[in-house]
């Protein structure tokens, strides 16, 4: 995902729980798709998807979003003042 800034990096943690099926609702869902888009592109039911995905939440998998320093600008404070 670029946001303009930099790179965005979703991270799911626990991701070896859950079925194939539930990796690709989660993926589509945390990228804030709405169940009727991720049933249209996955070809299932809103309903199906909807329970995948509470499915896949109570397997309690993380996701962490992973942002490189320069999208957040501390790298930038650093220069010019000796890195203190």
């Amino acid at each position: 995902m670029d946001n303009g800034v930099g790179i965005v990096n979703i991270e799911i943690r626990g991701v070896e729980k859950l079925s194939f099926r539930e990796r690709q609702v989660v993926a589509l869902k945390e990228m804030g798709k709405s169940n009727e888009e991720v049933a249209r592109i996955l070809n299932l039911k809103p309903s199906t998807v909807a329970t995948l995905y509470n499915r896949a939440r109570s397997k309690g998998y993380q996701v962490v979003i992973v942002l490189p320093g320069e999208t957040l600008g501390i790298f930038d404070s650093f220069e010019g003042d000796g890195g203190e």
